[in-house]
C-alpha cells in the first residue's frame, strides 16, 4: 500500500463509557463532503464521552487524493488501519455515514480485532435496495454533478440529502463546491466511483454478500425519508448481521447526524456504552 497521508481532528478524552475506546467517524461520499463537513457539529456531543476521531478519507478533506487501488471501500480501511496504527490505537469503535459505513463494514470484516461496536448510517455496500430502482435519486444527482460539475448540480443533489431544505443554504452550496473542485477533488471523487462501476472491483464493494460473517455488535441508523440509500435498503443486513439492531429516525434524510442531532447522538451513544470491553461484546 502507498504512503497516504490522512487528515484527521480529535477532540475528547476516553471515559468508561464504551469501555473506553476511541470513536472513529467516517464520513459519506459526495461531492465536497469531508469529516468536518459531516460530522463538525457533531462533534461535541460525542467528545464529551469518547476520545473522537473525525478521519478524512482518501480523497476527501485535506487528506491525499491518490488513485484508488481496487475496490474503494478496502482501499479507505486499509488506510484507516495504518493511521491507527501510526496513533498507537489498537481497537475503536467505528461510526460511519454512506461511503464511511461502507469503509467502517470493511475494516470490521478485516480486521475484526481492531474493532469493538458499529454504528453504521444509510451505509454503503450494506444497503440492498429490495423495492427502490438503482442508482437512487440521489446516486443519479452525484453522478450528474460528477458528469457536469456546476453548483445547480451540487445543490440538487444536496437537497435529496434532507427533509428540512432550509438546510440547503447558499452558504453550503458555495463551501462544498469550492471543497468539491478543489486541485485533485474531481479526479479524487471519479476514481473513487469508479472502483464501484468496474467489474473487476465492483464485487468487493457489495457487502451485503459478507455481512452474514460480521459479528460485532451493530447498530444501523436509517432516516425514515433517506433519498439516497432508502429505508428498504436496511433489511437484508438487519436479517443478515447475528447482532444487528435498527433504529429510524422519522422526518429525516440521509444526513441523520445533522436532522435529528440531538436524538442520532443519544441513542448511537447509549449503544456504545453497552460495549464491555475484552470480555462480553
Amino acid at each position: 500500500m502507498s504512503e497516504t497521508t490522512l487528515n484527521y481532528y480529535e477532540a475528547g478524552a476516553a471515559t468508561a463509557i464504551g469501555g473506553g475506546l476511541p470513536l472513529v467517524m467516517l464520513h459519506g461520499g459526495g461531492p465536497g463532503a469531508s469529516a468536518w463537513s459531516n460530522f463538525g457539529t457533531a462533534l461535541p456531543r460525542f467528545a464529551t464521552s469518547f476520545r473522537t476521531l473525525l478521519v478524512d478519507q482518501p480523497g476527501f478533506g485535506g487528506s491525499d487524493k491518490p488513485p484508488v487501488v481496487g475496490n474503494y471501500y478496502r482501499f479507505a480501511a486499509e488506510h484507516v488501519v495504518a493511521l491507527l496504527d501510526e496513533l498507537g490505537i489498537e481497537r475503536v469503535h467505528l461510526l460511519g455515514n454512506s461511503l464511511g459505513g461502507g469503509t467502517a463494514m470493511r475494516l470490521a470484516l478485516t480486521h475484526p480485532d481492531r474493532v469493538g461496536r458499529l454504528v453504521l448510517m444509510g451505509p454503503g455496500g450494506l444497503s440492498l435496495n429490495l423495492f427502490h430502482a438503482d442508482p437512487t435519486e440521489g446516486v443519479q444527482r452525484l453522478m450528474d454533478f460528477g458528469a457536469d460539475p456546476t453548483r445547480e448540480r451540487l445543490r440538487a443533489f444536496i437537497s435529496t440529502m434532507v427533509v428540512n431544505q432550509q438546510l440547503v443554504t447558499d452558504e453550503l452550496v458555495e463551501e462544498r463546491f469550492a471543497d468539491a473542485t478543489a486541485p485533485g477533488a474531481l479526479d479524487a471523487m471519479r476514481s473513487m466511483g469508479m472502483s464501484f462501476w468496474n467489474p473487476e472491483t465492483a464485487e468487493d464493494g457489495m457487502l451485503w454478500r459478507e455481512a452474514h460473517r460480521l459479528r460485532k455488535h451493530t447498530l444501523l441508523t436509517w432516516g425514515r425519508e433517506d433519498r439516497v440509500n432508502p429505508l428498504d435498503g436496511a433489511f437484508a443486513a438487519l436479517k443478515l448481521i447475528p447482532k444487528a439492531q435498527l433504529h429510524v429516525f422519522p422526518n429525516c434524510g440521509h444526513w441523520a447526524q445533522i436532522e435529528a442531532a440531538d436524538e442520532f447522538a443519544e441513542v448511537s451513544t447509549a449503544f456504545l456504552a453497552r460495549h464491555v470491553e475484552r470480555t462480553k461484546q
